[in-house]
């Protein structure tokens, strides 16, 4: 290389190094990303045959053989992998009834922090069914199809009482399950709430209404650990994951625990022992009540259904807490007196959906009324 200049053989190597590094970089990248489809493909494989050895298992065979409730059968293409969170609680086990009956793989995810084994001990043994104790604030590694984040503690009493726990739920749990549904491309859905609104200047609420919230109230770590957790959903989104976000107003139905702290249980079970029902402040305040069928109707609906931003869900039948006491009085025949007592603070002073969205992107729409149940 006699006459070449030693600059002119130094940039000709070093360029020679990065275009034989990018090839490789390339080459890399390809091998990894199939050795990753295959993983996912195999560990899909596996989940489906620990499942079937489970339910195997756990199936008597004697004379006192466990009876479950009838559920479809699906074809392997139709039967879908699906992670229910907080599973074991009120609104969680009532959406597992629902997707079992029609023959999908539940898997429910729950540390029983309110949720409750009886909730669910009836799908126990069926080999559709997959039970995993776990926190989902701890990293946890599985494949799905769809995944129902709902797990966080969802009354007064106990996101108060525990607001560091209701914080985590909602925001480092989201984010566990978002990568799960990125790893797995699987659909996930986040309950959120009607609280996302605070103390609302509209009435009824819309789904574009950005809310009335106090930051640093005692609902706060409730509030704004909902409202996070729809930004961290809508964050991934943009990462290439499916999401689906629901506003959930006040539910009632099977399952609600009577000590759970929320307005309807606790005015029904001071009714039924004539003990004086309890209202804070004036009574003028409103809720809408929905029943849970008609909310796990609407849940699937969104899940299975093209609108990824959020839906408000509930029932628009609106009862000021002063009417809704007496109407308990009345259907419970209880002789119970109401009394008032001091005002919470940031209880909201109006709660009613407005549902357009939807009935009309959906087709959806509550059946049942509280007068009904």
């Amino acid at each position: 290389m006699a006459g070449v200049p030693h600059w002119a053989v130094f940039l000709t190597v070093v360029c020679t190094i990065v275009a034989y590094s990018m090839s490789m970089s390339r080459s890399q990248a390809s091998e990894i990303k199939a050795i990753r489809e295959s993983a996912r493909e195999r560990i899909k494989k596996l989940q489906d045959e620990v499942v079937d050895l489970r339910g195997h298992l756990a199936h008597p065979t004697t004379s006192g053989e466990k009876k479950f409730a009838q559920v479809k059968e699906l074809s392997a293409s139709e039967k879908k992998r699906i992670l229910v969170t907080g599973g074991a609680g009120f609104v969680g086990s009532n959406l597992v009834d629902s997707l079992m009956a029609d023959g999908h793989r539940v898997t429910v995810l729950d540390n029983f922090f309110t949720g409750r084994m009886e909730n669910i001990i009836h799908w126990v043994g069926h080999p559709n069914f997959h039970l995993v104790e776990h926190d989902v604030v701890d990293k946890i590694s599985l494949v799905m199809d769809q995944i129902y984040h709902l797990a966080s503690p969802a009354s007064p009493p106990h996101y108060m009482y525990h607001p560091m726990q209701t914080i985590r739920s909602n925001t480092e749990g989201t984010i566990n399950m978002l990568e799960i549904g990125k790893f797995s491309r699987a659909r996930v859905l986040f309950t959120s709430t009607s609280e996302v609104y605070g103390d609302p200047m509209e009435h009824p609420q819309k789904e574009t209404y950005w809310g009335h919230v106090n930051p640093i109230g005692p609902r706060a770590c409730y509030d704004e650990a909902k409202r996070l957790g729809e930004t961290i959903m809508y964050s991934y989104e943009k990462m290439g994951v499916e999401v689906r976000v629901v506003r959930i107003f006040n539910t009632f139905g099977p399952r609600m625990h009577p000590n759970d702290g929320r307005v309807v249980s606790n005015f029904i079970i001071q009714a039924l022992q004539n003990k004086p029902i309890s209202i804070y402040g004036n009574g003028k305040q409103t809720r809408s009540f929905q029943f849970v069928d008609d909310l796990v109707r609407g849940l699937r609906m969104v899940m299975d259904g093209n609108i990824s931003s959020p839906v408000n869900i509930g029932n628009p039948d609106e009862y000021t807490m002063e009417e809704f006491a007496v109407l308990i009085k009345e259907l419970t025949n209880s002789t119970s007196e109401i009394r008032h007592l001091k005002s919470s603070t940031d209880d909201p002073t109006h709660r009613k959906p407005d549902i357009t969205k939807a009935e009309t992107l959906l087709g959806w729409k509550p059946t049942v009324a509280v007068r009904q149940v």
